[in-house]
């Protein structure tokens, strides 16, 4: 790839002076030379100096125009939700778009965007450029700067709330962020909308996603917010108005920090990677198994063994009640079919047909596709079909059949299951069947997913060896049998926690479901 280089402007001496701050307090390593970075980055993509450099190098056109090129020949080939909220020709036109926006060189933070913008208008909650599947070399470009807010928030409504204050600014919990740099934190979260994976118009979940919790390595809000306003990042300190939650309201310049930082003040969650779960008894019979991640990729197989066990002593000591805390839980593998076999007496079918765009991938598209599973090149006799519009229907590994089968000790408590905008996934489609079938009380907030069904499954991570860049390729589509609203799963039991309820720390939905069970 051919790269150019524009020359410094104010704006950009001004994050590197404030980068060289960052790196002064934390005493991290200098930043990577253009010889270092060019060393660490793979043959065959595009290497990117950091953004930070006294000059901001380009990627080439023709470069940016074959990575158009190659993606969208994936996802016209392969994609099975491409057309599920959007015509061939509103694709068509995205397509012109995204070719067109990227038609004079542009910095690897811009492609960055774009691809971000154009993927986001799929209307997928799994099409996206996926922070995780980046090179390193992209992660130390794109990721590494002293752009991180120095605090974890939720948003109430179009409120930014104070979860946790990580560099004495005296933020109170409770607190609310109400503009940095005089623009309106309402305003803000508009403007990342766009920006934000979620299926079809479910606005909750694409602003669950802009949340800073503190839960994963990289967060959404802090992949676009500095690409979509950098003027924001030009002080080593962005002027907040906060409002507490007395109601009096004052100015507090927040100093920017760098991830690393961030997590030296608020480290990550620590999770066992085979069972990122618990059990526990609560009062009065009731079991609470916290779930956050069903994310087990990877492991073997002994997470299986440990919930059956938990579930198993759950119904030998004749628990009254089970609540089941999916919060925060977008999905990972299948787990709730585990929990699902407790709870029902005959086999529990899936309304939903599984279906793929192809049979095997066309050659050409093979040298850009990676993935974990060579069976998903070429899906054999597990996808029958072509029906007559093209679609072949993927049968499971086992049977065929996407059944679940009443398996191990019947649970007959009464079940509550605690849900919100997050669980968009596998965890979606567990709390699909829980509805349908009237198996637990639903309580919380609306799901994310979509009733129109979802894209997920298995998965090629799609490689544009112009920018360097990867784009996440969803391959398995559910459809419902009949028309559905474009929305999530509305709970039994809405709640609706405020910033009151946040500065109190108490928590509404578990309250709201013990009060159901007494």
């Amino acid at each position: 790839m051919k790269t150019r280089r524009q020359a410094p402007t104010p704006h950009a001496a001004a994050l590197l002076l404030r980068k060289m701050a960052c790196l002064s307090r934390s005493q991290e390593p200098p930043v990577p030379t253009r010889r270092s970075f060019l060393q660490g980055a793979a043959a065959s993509f595009a290497t990117i100096a950091p953004r930070a450099a006294s000059a901001a190098p380009t990627i080439d056109v023709e470069a940016q125009q074959r990575d158009v090129a190659i993606l969208q020949n994936a996802y016209e080939a392969l994609h099975p939700g491409l057309y599920r909220y959007n015509t061939p020709d509103m694709m068509a036109a995205r397509f012109a778009a995204l070719r067109n926006s990227l038609s004079w060189p542009r910095t690897l933070p811009d492609v960055y965007l774009e691809l971000a913008r154009f993927t986001a208008a799929i209307r997928c909650g799994h099409t996206y450029p996926n922070p995780f599947n980046q090179s390193e070399a992209v992660q130390k470009t794109l990721f590494s700067n002293c752009d991180r807010l120095p605090l974890h928030f939720r948003w109430i409504g179009e409120r930014m709330v104070v979860l946790r204050d990580l560099a004495e600014h005296g933020l109170e919990r409770g607190s609310e962020i109400v503009a940095l740099n005089g623009m309106h934190t309402s305003s803000l979260l508009q403007q990342l909308l766009p920006l934000a994976r979620a299926d079809g118009s479910n606005d909750g979940k694409r602003t669950r996603l802009l949340e800073l919790r503190g839960v994963d390595r990289w967060e959404a809000f802090d992949l676009y917010m500095p690409l979509r306003f950098p003027d924001l990042l030009a002080r080593e300190t962005v002027d907040a108005t906060v409002r507490t939650p007395a109601g009096s309201q004052r100015r507090v310049p927040l100093r920017w920090m760098t991830a690393e930082q961030r997590r030296a003040a608020a480290p990550l969650p620590a999770r066992d990677a085979k069972t990122p779960w618990r059990m526990e008894m609560l009062r009065d019979g009731v079991a609470l198994l916290t779930m956050p991640s069903w994310t087990v990729y990877g492991s073997d197989k002994s997470w299986a063994a440990e919930l059956d066990a938990d579930l198993d002593a759950l119904a030998a000591r004749n628990a009254r009640a089970l609540v089941i805390d999916l919060r925060g839980n977008e999905g990972g593998v299948d787990v709730g079919d585990r929990i699902l076999a407790r709870l029902i007496d005959a086999p529990l079918p899936s309304s939903y047909r599984r279906l793929v765009r192809y049979r095997r991938v066309p050659d050409e598209l093979g040298p850009f596709l990676s993935t974990w599973d060579k069976s998903f090149r070429d899906w054999g006799s597990r996808a029958i079909g072509p029906d007559a519009a093209g679609w072949y229907t993927l049968r499971r590994d086992d049977d065929g059949d996407d059944i679940v089968k009443p398996a191990g000790a019947r649970f007959r408590g009464r079940v509550v299951v605690l849900v919100d905008a997050a669980n968009s996934s596998a965890t979606f489609q567990f709390i699909e069947r829980v509805r349908t079938h009237r198996l637990a009380t639903l309580v919380g907030q609306r799901t994310g997913g979509n009733l129109r069904g979802i894209n997920g499954g298995a998965f090629f991570f799609v490689r544009l060896p112009g920018s360097g860049l990867e784009v996440d390729l969803p391959l398995v589509g559910t459809f419902p049998p009949r028309a559905q609203p474009d929305a999530g799963i509305t709970p039994d039991v809405a709640v609706k926690p405020t910033a009151r309820d946040v500065a109190t720390g108490t928590d509404t939905e578990l309250e709201a479901a013990l009060a159901l069970l007494r």
